[in-house]
């Protein structure tokens, strides 16, 4: 399987993909420069485990590349992002 990670923008989202195969979504609200994740899926069917750090690393790579900030309030993006301190940077003030 080869997966790829894009941007959805009309759907507010990011999704990763196996061709054309949704495998799973980072869905977000875009507030200026800011990335409000709020939910995060992944299919339980897809085979495959690490597919959802695989999307929400892709996802902030992403928004790193782009100048942008995040919000967390999705407690998988969180908690990913709490294990992983180098991406801690990304964290907005929850005021946005």
């Amino acid at each position: 399987m080869e997966t790829t990670v894009i941007d959805v923008p009309e759907s507010e989202r990011f999704e990763i993909r196996d061709g054309d195969r949704v495998l799973g979504l980072a869905a977000y609200q875009r507030r200026g420069d800011t990335f409000v994740f709020h939910h995060t899926e992944v299919d339980p069917d897809a085979g495959q485990s690490g597919l959802g750090s695989t999307l929400v690393r892709a996802a902030l790579d992403e928004v790193r590349s782009r100048g942008g900030s995040v919000v967390a309030s999705c407690s998988f993006v969180a908690g990913w992002i709490e294990r992983h301190p180098d991406y801690s940077d990304l964290v907005a003030d929850r005021d946005v």
